[in-house]
C-alpha cells in the first residue's frame, strides 16, 4: 500500500491497522509523483490511500501503478485527484464524504435551532420581554425548514430532524421523485415554493455549473420576512450581491460558513451586515472530527481486502451530481 500527502494526520495505531490488513509500502507520506520514491512504491501497490492535497491521480500516475485496484480518499469530493483512467481500469474510488457530512449537518442542524432563538444576534443583550412574550419570528416551534438538496449533508440534516415533530421539512431536489421524499418524511416542492413558505433556507446542494447562484435574486424576493438563509455547502449556490440586497435592507437574515470568493475582502458589504454571521469554512471535520475520516477510511480499506461492497464507492457517473 501507498498512501499521499497529509497522513501525519493517521496515528501510530491507524498505521497499524493498515498494516494488518496487508503490507504497509511507506509509513512517510508522498505529496507528488515526483517523488523519487514513487516509481518503486506505485510499481507494486493494490491500494493508494489520500487525503486533502493528494495530487491527482493521472495517467502518468497511473501508469506507474499497474496493480492498483483501490484509490480510498480520506476526505470528502475526489473530483479534484481522479482522472479518466481510474474508471477505465475498472479501479474502486470511496470517499470519505460521508464521514465529512456527520459534522456538517450537526453544524446545520445547531445553525437552524439557534437562528431561529435569534442567538447569533441578540447574544449579550438585555432579556427583553416583548421579545419572548410577542415577537412571532422567535423560537422554533411550528417552524418550516426548507431543505436545497437532498446530499449526503441534506439527508443526514433530515435524520437529524426527525426527533422534532414541530418543524416541517421541504425538499428541494430535483433529482428525488415524490416517493422518495415520502419515504424520507419530507415534503417535495419546487425551488421558488420552498423559498416562499420556508422560515429556514439551509442549501446543501452540489457545486456545479447548473447549480451557480440558483438561489438568486428572485428565490431571495420570495423569502418572507425574518427568513435566515442557512449555506454550508459551497458560496457559489447563492448569489451574494443579491443576498445582499435583501439582507441589507434588514429584511432576511443569513449564516454562511461558504462564501463566493472565499474568504469574502475585508471591504465586502456582507461583512459589515449585523444580520450576517459569517464563520471561515469550519462546520467539516475539524480537530477531533478528522479521526472520523481516518477511521471510515481505514474500514473502506478492509471492505476492499474483504471483497466486500465499499460503504461509499464513487463512480464516473455521480460526477455529474456530486460535491
Amino acid at each position: 500500500m501507498a498512501h499521499t500527502d497529509r497522513m501525519k494526520l493517521f496515528s501510530r495505531r491507524d498505521l497499524d491497522r493498515i498494516a494488518s490488513l496487508g503490507t504497509l509500502l511507506n509509513a512517510e507520506p508522498i505529496t507528488a509523483w515526483s517523488d523519487p520514491r514513487a516509481p518503486a512504491l506505485l510499481a507494486t501497490a493494490d491500494v493508494v490511500l489520500g487525503h486533502w492535497g493528494c495530487p491527482p491521480l493521472d495517467s502518468d500516475m497511473l501508469a506507474l501503478a499497474p496493480n492498483l485496484g483501490l484509490f480510498a480518499y480520506a476526505a470528502g469530493t475526489v473530483k479534484s485527484v481522479v482522472s479518466d483512467g481510474l474508471w477505465q481500469r475498472d479501479i474502486r474510488v470511496t470517499s470519505g464524504a460521508l464521514a465529512n457530512a456527520e459534522p456538517v449537518a450537526e453544524f446545520t442542524l445547531a445553525s437552524i435551532f439557534f437562528a431561529n432563538k435569534r442567538v447569533f444576534w441578540r447574544a449579550g443583550g438585555p432579556f427583553a420581554l416583548d421579545d419572548v412574550a410577542q415577537n412571532a419570528q422567535l423560537g422554533n416551534y411550528n417552524r418550516t425548514i426548507g431543505l436545497v438538496g437532498a446530499s449526503m449533508v441534506g439527508r443526514r440534516v433530515i435524520e437529524l430532524l426527525k426527533p422534532f415533530p414541530h418543524l416541517r421539512v421541504t425538499l428541494y431536489d430535483p433529482f428525488v421523485t415524490l416517493e422518495q421524499a415520502n419515504a424520507l418524511g419530507v415534503e417535495k416542492q419546487g425551488l421558488n415554493e420552498l423559498c416562499a413558505g420556508c422560515d429556514v433556507l439551509s442549501i446543501h446542494a452540489p457545486e456545479l455549473p447548473s447549480t451557480r447562484h440558483m438561489i438568486g435574486p428572485d428565490q431571495l424576493a420570495l423569502l418572507k420576512d425574518g427568513a435566515v438563509v442557512i449555506n454550508t455547502a459551497r458560496g457559489s449556490l447563492l448569489d451574494h450581491d443579491a443576498l445582499g440586497v435583501h439582507a441589507g435592507e434588514g429584511r432576511i437574515l443569513a449564516v454562511l460558513d461558504v462564501t463566493d470568493p472565499e474568504p469574502l475582502p475585508d471591504d465586502h458589504p456582507l461583512r459589515a451586515m449585523p444580520n450576517v454571521v459569517l464563520t471561515p469554512h469550519l462546520a467539516g471535520s475539524q480537530g477531533s472530527e478528522v479521526k472520523r475520516m481516518t477511521e471510515y477510511v481505514i474500514d473502506e480499506i478492509a471492505r476492499w481486502s474483504r471483497n466486500q461492497p465499499a460503504a461509499n464507492e464513487v463512480t464516473k457517473d455521480q460526477l455529474d451530481r456530486i460535491a
